[in-house]
């Protein structure tokens, strides 16, 4: 017998999925929209996680200490298995 935190769906809420770094990423967007920016899920490689800054982020001088810093992070707590999230264009 297996013991796993379920949701409504049925589904862990700490696996890398799209819908839980999306989730997660809603938490962020409020702090990246007040600076005029945004981020995107482009696609999960294994446990890689491709984003793309947009707006006023992807040409921030800052934009590397926000992925890093502040995305990375974040979603590194809320997901264990993602290892590293990267930017692309």
């Amino acid at each position: 017998m297996t013991t796993e935190t379920t949701t409504a769906t049925g589904t862990d809420p700490r696996a890398l999925t799209i819908e839980n770094v999306e989730r997660t990423l809603d938490e962020l967007r409020p702090y990246l929209m007040a600076d005029g920016g945004n981020v995107e899920v482009v696609e999960i490689d294994g446990p890689i996680v491709k984003v793309r800054l947009q707006g006023a982020c992807g040409s921030c001088p800052s934009s590397t200490m926000t992925l890093k810093m502040g995305i990375e992070r974040k979603l590194r707590e809320a997901i264990p298995e993602v290892s590293e999230v990267v930017q692309v264009l």
